[in-house]
């Protein structure tokens, strides 16, 4: 039996149609997380039995192939068996115009094939449109930001027996990242070591997994800013380890400029409200709320004092003064955002 309704096609929704053998005609599955989609492909492994998996299963790929094989296989009898299997895989491959070539078929999909497209990113507005016409199943896979992390991990960990508490469960969301992949991979290799059904501690997590995810400058901003030291220290540990993730001078730039804004808020006269400084200073949303967040944070004597910091390191970091590496200066740098006293006059 198809799935044909949008509001059927939740992660939870497809697969307990696909596990209980309600196979739609068409399943496109798209989108940036794929973790998801990937958990669904493996649930497809049972739309064809073992026996008949040589004659009746086609895995094709986008990158090689063109749509009329894709179409012909589809439109082919399957051999002895009740229905046949066809996945195209890294259907992002395919240009847009080749894989708008499958719309005549999804729309009219052959009863006896289950047909799987499957491509990161962006689904083909046509295409999701004929698929739905044609009975099939729709299911986008968004990133997950990262405020909405904790559900999703803590969903990955019950899932492989493991069980973990709200700490836990915080340190892989910041350990790891919104990768949800890399999630489940670290998560198997923490059940392999300790056992199914342990429980995860924060040594456990320490000790086995360490800081894998991936940081870049706006994420160490928004950790000054919010002053979350710990992760900010983090967050130059992964630049030191990786430069090219992101060049210091740049990091120090923005670094400026926040701290320039922050300065500009605190003499900035009437509503330092996000809406107000928003208007006032001409700022996005998103950059005047940082700044309406670090008032009550850093004072003003406080951003001047950085300020002059970054203005030293800049020089330092140039050979005046100084022959440190830039790395060990920019480690100096933060310890001198984080204590300053703000006792300059203003």
């Amino acid at each position: 039996m198809a799935v044909k309704k949008a509001s059927d096609t939740t992660f939870d929704s497809v697969a307990r149609s696909i596990a209980a053998g309600d196979y739609a005609p068409v399943y496109l599955l798209c989108g940036e997380e794929m973790y998801y989609i990937d958990r669904l492909l493996k649930g497809f492994d049972a739309v064809v039995p073992e026996p008949d998996k040589e004659f009746n299963e086609y895995v094709l790929y986008g990158a090689q192939v063109e749509p009329h094989t894709v179409t012909d296989l589809c439109m082919g009898v399957p051999m002895m068996a009740e229905r046949q299997l066809v996945m195209l895989k890294e259907a992002q491959a395919m240009k847009p115009a080749w894989l708008n070539m499958l719309v005549p078929y999804v729309q009219a999909p052959s009863p006896s094939t289950v047909l799987v497209v499957a491509m990161r990113g962006g689904r083909s507005a046509e295409l999701a449109k004929a698929v739905k016409k044609g009975g099939g199943v729709v299911f986008e896979s968004p990133k997950v930001p990262d405020y909405k992390l904790q559900g999703p991990v803590s969903d990955i960990v019950a899932s492989l027996g493991m069980r973990a508490g709200e700490k836990v469960i915080s340190m892989l969301c910041d350990f790891i990242g919104s990768d949800l992949s890399r999630v489940h991979n670290e998560v198997a290799k923490l059940g392999a070591i300790l056992g199914k059904g342990a429980e995860i501690t924060p040594a456990d997590i320490e000790r086995n997994i360490g800081y894998t995810k991936d940081f870049n400058t706006f994420e160490l901003v928004e950790a000054i800013a919010a002053r979350d030291e710990a992760m900010a220290w983090r967050i130059a540990a992964y630049f030191d380890a990786n430069p090219k993730a992101a060049p210091l001078p740049l990091v120090v730039t923005q670094l400026f400029n926040f701290f320039s804004d922050v300065l500009i808020a605190w003499y900035t006269p009437g509503d330092r409200s996000p809406n107000g400084l928003m208007t006032a200073m001409k700022l996005s949303f998103p950059a005047a709320r940082k700044v309406s967040r670090a008032l009550s944070l850093y004072n003003a004597r406080q951003a001047i004092e950085i300020m002059d910091a970054i203005r030293s390191f800049d020089a330092m970091s140039k050979g005046i003064g100084s022959r440190q590496l830039p790395p060990a200066l920019f480690r100096d740098l933060l310890f001198r955002i984080f204590s300053a006293p703000g006792r300059l006059p203003v």
